[in-house]
């Protein structure tokens, strides 16, 4: 049984099983001439090689190994060698996989990779210890209870991080800008939920925290409940933003069934192989747009990888949807995982083929750029200088309803900052979107 993963997974308690981060590209896709393949005879040579020195460990090493532990940690050598994404898993930390890809597992709820030697946070999940503390994307742990991640392998770091629910894990932050500071996290069974909704009035706001089981269902089962709390109010949805800001990506199959969402045909995706070409794959749309055409705005930012990416890249490439935020993480790779032995044995993940948007990109260390490029801001209301109006002119008239023309201000100004700048203007496009088609319909002339 192969898995398709289109990110890597993290395989410890204290992880979200989505890890990734921007890198070289991987040897098998490296654009320099391939170097001719080895005869038999030298590859014979250095599977000799690797039994010698295999021998000579069990021997001569000044304790004893475990054969186990040796043969494990030269497969994971082997995968790990090849780029970032690939690598191999024993059984304990491939049933830990399995359980995380349905959404729950135990942690801190951060997704992390190794950059410079040390742990670079991707983004931390909603509603988690880590995302309560105050981490963001592109945070770099240097220290774990005081112990330096410098040296350690991305395995030996999720490994420290292990430990009972309940207890604390001191971690030491390096953010730009800014001195070191230690932050302790207390670790907590982290469940995913992979969909949150609400109406902002009759925009409908869904946002997907990862591509689990469960995104697709859990969007459908979103739209269906805007639906029947708009129409109590003989209301109509006019719009959906699809919010996959620091989204670290998940399953294939679920980016494409969420894409499909919003598509009537066309291709959503195409994966593709250079040692492969003949298992080439494209995965088109079935008929069926759930949101009738309705203008959706989706929104990204350099957390938002992998299956996000590929969401993104064929809304925006068909069409379909405004893309807005900042660009994306830009990883393009697409994982197997390949179980040993039916499991017994673990199973290596390993990257096998690249995937390409409808328009044939591949966003590899590119990432997707938005249609409308909107940093995350914080918003001030600043008080304006004050204006004579007609209303303050000697013996204004009063309003025709025969009120007198105060100073009353129309707008609540704390209602005019928003905690979310980048939510504020994908709503702010949705409404002038629909406020221009309701203008240009032949009803309005």
């Amino acid at each position: 049984m192969n898995i398709r993963n289109l990110a890597t997974p993290v395989l410890a308690p204290v992880l979200v099983a989505f890890l990734f981060m921007s890198a070289p590209a991987p040897k098998a896709f490296a654009a320099e001439e391939a170097a001719p393949p080895p005869t038999p005879e030298e590859t014979y040579r250095l599977l000799q090689l690797f039994g010698n020195v295999f021998e000579r460990v069990r021997a001569d090493y000044v304790e004893k190994p475990s054969d186990k532990d040796l043969i494990e940690a030269a497969i994971q050598g082997m995968l790990s060698s090849l780029d970032p994404h690939s690598s191999y898993m024993n059984a304990e930390a491939f049933g830990e996989m399995s359980v995380q890809t349905k959404g729950e597992f135990g942690g801190l709820g951060i997704e992390v990779t190794m950059e410079s030697g040390v742990v670079k946070v991707v983004s931390p999940i909603d509603d988690t210890p880590a995302a309560r503390a105050g981490l963001e994307p592109g945070d770099l742990i240097t220290h774990l209870d005081a112990e330096p991640v410098l040296g350690l392998t991305l395995s030996d770091a999720v490994k420290k991080m292990r430990g009972p629910v309940g207890s604390n894990l001191k971690i030491t932050v390096l953010r730009a800008g800014i001195e070191p500071f230690d932050v302790t996290l207390t670790r907590a069974v982290i469940t995913i939920r992979a969909v949150k909704s609400k109406l902002e009035g009759d925009i409908g706001y869904v946002r997907i925290t990862s591509f689990t089981e469960q995104a697709s269902a859990g969007l459908q089962k979103a739209l269906t409940k805007f639906k029947k709390e708009l129409a109590k109010d003989d209301k109509t949805l006019r719009g959906l933003v699809l919010d996959l800001r620091n989204n670290p990506g998940g399953l294939l199959d679920q980016a494409i069934s969420v894409s499909d969402v919003f598509l009537e045909h066309g291709e959503v995706v195409s994966i593709r192989s250079e040692q492969h070409p003949e298992n080439a794959q494209r995965f088109n749309a079935r008929p069926g747009d759930l949101v009738s055409g309705l203008p959706v705005v989706v929104l990204i930012n350099g957390g938002s990888a992998s299956a996000s990416e590929i969401v993104a890249g064929a809304l925006q490439d068909l069409g379909r949807a405004i893309i807005m935020g900042t660009k994306s993480f830009g990883k393009g790779s697409v994982q197997t995982i390949a179980p040993l032995n039916g499991g017994d044995s673990g199973a290596m993940r390993m990257t096998t083929s690249r995937y390409y948007t409808p328009s044939g990109r591949s966003i590899q260390s590119v990432g997707i750029s938005p249609d409308i490029d909107v940093p995350q801001s914080k918003l001030e209301v600043v008080e304006p200088t004050r204006l004579r109006r007609e209303r303050d002119l000697r013996g204004a008239l009063d309003k025709d309803n025969g009120q007198a023309a105060g100073d009353k201000a129309a707008v609540d100004a704390k209602d005019m900052a928003s905690d979310d700048y980048q939510l504020t203007r994908a709503l702010d496009l949705i409404r002038a979107l629909t406020l221009f088609k309701d203008m240009a319909s032949p009803a309005n002339g």
